[in-house]
């Protein structure tokens, strides 16, 4: 068995796999660079590089209604460029399964960041996300599996959050 300290990328890309995903949109963003790259280099899975994060909401929907299932990439900062837009897979009960790199979190060096990596949780949440977490690398497959698992069983929007103490924490210069 792999260490999932190490090869939590690869068992979300696996998790991508077993679900059917065939649409992968995000905004570039070094916590998820491994999967993208898993990702881009699978023939099976479109993936669209989007100018700013809620294109994706956007473009998941006209993928779940022409009958492929997708899902968003993106760094918890993102999250914010979202609200509105969340309200689409709400009031049309579609899927939206979002795989969130945390940051303004564990040892961030960046102020910015902060103030919506500390609200993420809850705006998604005020939003009718349904929000579970992974602190640790043996808990980001399970988790994201059981997102994936509800928002195609549910149809509404879910999101894995993946904490900085999983990612790492940036440092001024890297």
């Amino acid at each position: 068995m792999s260490d999932a300290a190490e090869d939590w990328p690869d068992q979300i890309y696996d998790l991508l796999k077993e679900h059917g995903i065939r649409q992968v949109a995000l905004v570039p963003d070094a916590g998820h660079s491994r999967l993208i790259k898993r990702c881009l280099a699978d023939n099976d899975i479109k993936v669209v590089t989007l100018t700013t994060e809620e294109e994706g909401i956007g473009m998941l929907f006209g993928a779940w209604l022409g009958g492929e299932k997708g899902v968003l990439l993106m760094q918890s900062s993102g999250v914010g460029n979202c609200i509105n837009m969340l309200s689409v897979p709400i009031a049309h009960r579609t899927p939206l399964p979002m795989i969130v790199t945390m940051r303004g979190d564990y040892g961030e060096f960046n102020p910015f960041q902060v103030p919506m990596g500390n609200a993420t949780q809850t705006v998604l949440e005020a939003m009718g996300t349904l929000v579970k977490r992974a602190d640790a690398p043996e808990d980001v497959a399970p988790t994201v599996n059981a997102t994936l698992r509800m928002a195609f069983n549910t149809y509404r929007p879910t999101a894995t959050l993946i904490g900085q103490r999983v990612i790492g924490a940036k440092t001024f210069g890297k």
